[in-house]
């Protein structure tokens, strides 16, 4: 059961949805988790969905699910691309990961609107521009 488990402290570990320019000049936007720890993590999970209203009616995208095994000390994956269109809905990512055998978990939620220009900083980790979640 879930009250069963023991759930430690999420430090060090964000959620960014960066834009950058691909091969042929055009704006992108993916979304990355990044690791600011000075150890591994294992067996990281990220489960991301969007939900929200748009022109009055309910939406929910996809559920994905995203695996990687190992996790390097500050460093960066690249989760999944994002559509513009996304950003006017909630867009939730759940990360679960292990250190050791103890398992860590956290929910990092975009709110609508959140992905703007005005509120975009320079992510020196990436060397993009983009929206951090911590």
């Amino acid at each position: 059961m879930k009250k069963d488990i023991d759930f430690h402290q999420v430090e060090g570990v964000s959620v960014a949805i960066a834009r950058e320019l691909n091969e042929l000049g055009l704006e992108e936007w993916n979304v990355y988790f990044i690791n600011n720890n000075d150890f591994y993590l294992e067996n990281v999970l990220i489960s991301s969905k969007g939900y929200g209203e748009q022109d009055g009616q309910e939406v929910k995208t996809s559920v994905l699910r995203h695996m990687f095994d190992q996790m390097s000390p500050k460093s960066v994956l690249q989760v999944e691309p994002i559509d513009p269109a996304l950003f006017q809905l909630t867009n939730e990512y759940w990360v679960s990961y292990y250190i050791g055998r103890n398992i860590h978990d956290k929910r990092f939620v975009f709110v609508p609107g959140s992905v703007v220009e005005e509120n975009l900083i320079h992510i020196s980790i990436l060397e993009k521009e983009g929206i951090l979640h911590s």
